[in-house]
């Protein structure tokens, strides 16, 4: 195959009607524009504008608001890991870090940190991560291994119970 075999499937794209293009096309004169007026100028951008009444993003009432200083963690499930420790991509001897996973494929990015989600922990495991649930710590614990958790993550954890 060729670059200049290529071709789309039939039927994949339609064409663009020209329009402006005299009467016999069937969109000439305004174009599909009707007659005059704002709307059949050209630029004109009028989202959310309802002719002078008070448009409804502004009749409807504003709740809550977005906490600038909110952690974005990157979330992996015990699974996820036992799963990559299986495939070989991850040792399980050595300690698992935000790093380790993303070399590892696991994760896409850090972002704020890595926290661990509940799963099933195959072995014993050594974490050192941002944050981890409730059901992630025993988990890891009851199969022999251990967790560090970062200490501004532990006060987070603190304050909210």
């Amino acid at each position: 195959m060729k670059l200049n075999e290529l071709f789309d499937n039939p039927g994949a794209s339609k064409t663009r009607k020209r329009v402006g293009r005299g009467i016999g096309s069937g969109k000439g004169k305004t174009a599909g524009r009707g007659v005059k007026g704002q709307k059949a100028r050209t630029g004109v951008a009028i989202n959310g504008f309802e002719g002078g009444q008070m448009p409804l993003h502004r009749r409807l009432p504003k709740r809550g608001f977005t906490n600038i200083f909110r952690k974005d963690y990157a979330e992996v499930s015990l699974d996820r890991v036992a799963q990559a420790i299986e495939e070989g991509r991850l040792d399980a001897g050595q300690t698992i870090d935000a790093e380790a996973l993303k070399a590892a494929g696991v994760i896409r990015r850090v972002k704020d940190g890595v926290r661990i989600l509940g799963g099933a922990a195959g072995s014993a495991l050594t974490f050192n991560v941002a944050g981890a649930s409730r059901p992630a710590i025993a988990a890891i614990e009851q199969a022999g291994g251990s967790i560090t958790v970062a200490k501004a993550a532990v006060e987070a954890t603190e304050a909210d119970a």
